[in-house]
């Protein structure tokens, strides 16, 4: 078998493994509908549809109490069709449900979407029992259970319109995914987009997600030819492992996944948990799974459509930088306030760019990026404009300031717009600088032009940012970490376990007075910092449990005496184990740490550190592994950044040994988390660069070059200490 076979083999035993089969749900080519009726409004209206909108498959219709619904024979029960079914759309009250699937399965039915709530979402105890049935029946059965407490599924190419809205079914076929995770919301956002011109492939409600869940649709439509980019509404991600899988697949393939996902307060997470049973897990670690696969994460709905209308241009940019055309110096003046919270990329234009658009400016306007205009003649100038702006080496995208035509009154012909895009690959798009009620008329101009028309300065940078975001990561196999091994790591044995890993420790010695710990000092010598002792103690600093800078032996023998007494005041019960003693080590402060996540995995975090680490809120966080690329960029988006490089007149710090101790930290955590839980340097002092020659790793002996692990603090495995 060659290698390639073996990679699609291996691809598919992994898929079949982790994913539960969803075409039967979205693609069935048969349909019974239980709980049909012509007076309830769901199953009315979902019968009229698939059959005004082109169903083309049998649909059956269940109902004890009817006799015909629609002129169509009404069946008792799905037991008693003649022929199964592929897809059941149940559409009964909760205390019915488990009747009706048990039906189901009898018959071969292929899966069921269950509409009804209280099947295990909310407190109430019966739904909470109902919830446990379900998972049980599920967990045995060959029947796929999308659902409970959802609205169903829009599946445009088939025709399979299983969710209870009308107008929605009237849109044509496009190339947009949606799965949501909230029933209500998608017809909401689906019409205010589709009013901008997106089109959909298929537009899922997932509901509950006892069984089938948001991995396995997410699968099938990075599977399917006709998605060209996803967007995900998240309350929670119950099988990650699967989801990131579909993830990675969706990224190698460079199919966008854009989301916006609940949970980043803890009171989203508890109305997420109590809406549908999700547990939203950590906002910071899935920020951080985002990042890894590609996902362009979102603040607001909003932003969420216009990202996905620039996405819908199809291109991708070779960089982040924007050249903005516009007809307004306030507008130049906004540009560049946003831009700069937003952390977007304004070049100014090469010189022979300059010379390009001087011609086609009005007298007296110097061309710079963004470029004020000023009112351009015509549509085939304002081509011009941005076909330079395009040329220009410097700049990977165009966001041009478009004034609309009024309605009823054509603004020229759009067609040396459309050429524009003939003359460049890179991304083009128009933007308005307000959100705005657009009419047919202003929807076809730009449909016509050819490249999307966003809203809103910010919301527009913020979709250029996201195509960026995924071209930057575009194609890659996001690396995932292998099994945890076996670790013998200990507390005793953790200082050389780390040295040998390449984290440099300052010289210390652990003593059980404050004569011991005088003497100490001189053998290390002055200045030192001394430290509390205690397995009842996690954040020494918190307690007033750390003295610095101590000249000599009285100094350090009056502060053991001193921190002993403050914190015997204070918490009487603590049981104190003695003192540390280190040399004093000056540089900028850093932290350094890892963790498991229990849903995305081990994690590495680095940020600014010292005793405000939390107050000060300056860390990026990856999913482990990660390459010396990811580390220096993790640097590279932190406020550290600025200070390792020389603030305000100092000395630069040796990021260089930053960056090899976090990279030796999180080979340390990968290797050793079946017994280190979490595990965290902070401080991490990163040395200033003073002339001394630059070591090629962190080295303690060298002053002003290194990163020293001043403060280690680990959390272990249940059982390690007594191992």
């Amino acid at each position: 078998m060659q290698a390639r076979e073996r990679d699609v083999a291996s691809t598919q035993a992994t898929s079949a493994s982790l994913f539960r089969s969803v075409a039967t749900t979205l693609a069935g080519k048969s349909l019974a509908i239980v709980g049909a009726s012509e007076r309830a409004r769901w199953p009315s209206e979902i019968f009229r549809n698939l059959r005004e909108f082109g169903y083309p498959g049998r649909i059956a219709l269940v109902n004890p109490r009817q006799k015909e619904v629609f002129g169509q024979r009404c069946f008792p029960s799905l037991r008693d069709l003649p022929e199964p079914v592929d897809h059941a759309l149940v559409i009964v009250p909760a205390p019915a449900v488990a009747d009706v699937l048990t039906a189901a399965e009898e018959r071969g039915v292929g899966s069921a979407t269950v509409y009804a709530s209280m099947l295990g979402d909310g407190d109430a105890p019966e739904s909470k029992a109902r919830g446990t049935w379900l998972e049980q029946f599920t967990a045995k059965s060959r029947l796929r259970v999308a659902g409970p407490n959802c609205m169903g599924a829009y599946s445009y190419r088939e025709r399979l319109f299983g969710y209870p809205n009308t107008d929605l079914c009237r849109l044509a076929p496009g190339s947009v995914a949606c799965i949501f995770q909230s029933g209500g919301l998608l017809q909401f956002w689906m019409k205010a987009a589709a009013e901008r011109g997106l089109r959909y492939s298929y537009c899922i409600t997932s509901g509950n997600e006892p069984d089938l869940g948001l991995a396995d649709y997410l699968n099938f439509v990075v599977d399917d030819p006709h998605t060209r980019q996803i967007v995900l509404f998240v309350e929670g991600i119950r099988r990650p492992q699967a989801f990131m899988h579909a993830a990675g697949r969706a990224l190698a393939l460079g199919k966008p996944i854009l989301a916006i996902k609940t949970g980043a307060t803890v009171q989203s997470q508890a109305a997420s948990q109590s809406h549908t049973g999700a547990i939203a897990g950590d906002y910071a670690a899935y920020l951080a799974m985002c990042e890894r696969y590609g996902i362009v994460n979102h603040r607001s709905l909003d932003d969420l459509i216009e990202t996905a209308l620039a996405f819908e241009g199809g291109r991708s940019p070779k960089g982040p930088r924007i050249g903005f055309v516009t007809n307004s110096g306030a507008t130049v003046d906004l540009l560049y306030d946003y831009a700069e919270a937003e952390g977007a990329t304004i070049p100014d234009f090469t010189e022979e760019t300059k010379a390009a658009l001087l011609p086609l400016m009005q007298a007296g306007i110097t061309p710079r990026n963004p470029l004020d205009v000023g009112i351009p003649s015509t549509l085939e100038v304002a081509a011009k404009q941005c076909e330079s702006a395009a040329r220009d080496p410097n700049i990977d995208m165009v966001a041009w300031t478009s004034p609309m035509p009024r309605t009823g009154e054509p603004w020229g012909d759009p067609a040396a717009l459309r050429q524009l895009l003939d003359k460049t690959d890179k991304p083009v798009v128009a933007f308005g600088r307000v959100i705005q009620q657009l009419s047919d008329e202003q929807l076809a101009f730009h449909e016509a032009a050819g490249f999307p028309f966003l809203q809103g300065i910010e919301p527009t940078i913020r979709a250029l940012g996201g195509l960026w975001f995924h071209a930057a990561r575009r194609g890659r196999l996001p690396a995932t970490p292998a099994p945890a091994p076996p670790s013998d790591v200990s507390p005793a044995t953790l200082q050389a376990t780390l040295a040998r890993y390449g984290i440099a420790l300052p010289e210390s010695e652990a003593v059980a007075n404050a004569f011991e710990a005088a003497n100490a000092a001189e053998r290390i010598g002055f200045p030192v910092a001394l430290k509390i002792r205690s397995r009842d103690i996690l954040h020494k600093t918190e307690v007033g449990g750390v003295a610095l800078d101590l000249q000599n032996g009285d100094a350090v023998k009056a502060a053991a005496e001193e921190l002993t007494a403050s914190i015997r005041a204070a918490q009487p019960s603590v049981r104190i184990d003695g003192f540390l003693v280190q040399e004093m080590v000056d540089g900028v402060e850093a932290i350094v740490g890892g963790r498991s996540d229990p849903f995305y995995g081990p994690l590495l975090l680095i940020g600014s550190g010292g005793v405000l680490v939390e107050l000060v809120n300056d860390a990026a966080l990856r999913l482990l592994p990660v390459c010396p690329e990811e580390v220096a960029a993790m640097i590279d988006d932190l406020r550290l950044a600025r200070r390792l490089s020389g603030f305000r007149g100092g000395l630069a710090a040796d990021r260089a040994a930053l960056e090899a101790a976090a990279l030796a930290l999180g080979r340390f955590f990968l290797d050793h988390r079946a017994r280190v839980k979490e595990i965290e340097i902070n401080p991490l002092i990163v040395r200033s660069i003073d002339g001394s020659p630059r070591a090629a790793g962190p080295d303690p002996a060298k002053p002003g070059v290194g990163a020293i692990a001043v403060d280690v603090r680990v959390l272990w495995q249940e059982g390690v200490k007594e191992a």
